[in-house]
């Protein structure tokens, strides 16, 4: 249903996508902050926002498990499954990236040491997304399981949103 449609398109046809970020109520399109939808319970993916917390020095990036409300319904509006998903989101610049594509475009949102993610973009796609499935797929298998929401870093979980 949503293939090749436009991001703004597929997001005001999902008018309840929001995000809250204080007390502020804003839809996606009315302020364009960077988000990176991951799951929460995988050790690698909390490894991956560990990894954008310090990339990103000036704090743009809001992170947000796929568990949560908000989560489930970003992923929706990408359709992307929400019960295990097999890729990640970047939502940035009005614009969706998933798999290797969402890690490099955060290498290249964040620059310095971030720009080496930018190298995924050199693998083929159709190599691209195969190995990019085989590992989320065995994500838990392969590292384990980890709640991101239960890390300490008070900088880190101002980041959290859903």
């Amino acid at each position: 249903m949503w293939e090749g449609m436009p991001v703004a398109v597929r997001m005001a046809q999902s008018d309840a996508v929001f995000r809250w970020l204080g007390k502020t109520r804003l839809t996606f399109m009315e302020q364009d902050v960077p988000i990176a939808v991951m799951d929460g319970d995988c050790a690698l993916c909390s490894f991956g926002a560990r990894m954008i917390h310090r990339l990103d020095k000036g704090g743009a990036i809001r992170i947000c498990p796929v568990q949560t409300p908000l989560g489930q319904r970003l992923l929706a509006a990408q359709g992307i499954s929400g019960v295990d998903p097999d890729s990640w989101l970047f939502l940035s610049g009005g614009r969706a990236f998933t798999d290797f594509d969402a890690m490099a475009e955060v290498g290249r949102f964040t620059g310095g040491w971030g720009h080496a993610l930018r190298l995924l973009r050199l693998l083929p796609g159709p190599l691209s997304r195969w190995l990019y499935r085989r590992v989320a797929r065995n994500r838990y298998a392969l590292f384990g399981r980890g709640r991101m929401c239960d890390l300490p870093d008070p900088a880190f979980r101002a980041r959290l949103i859903g």
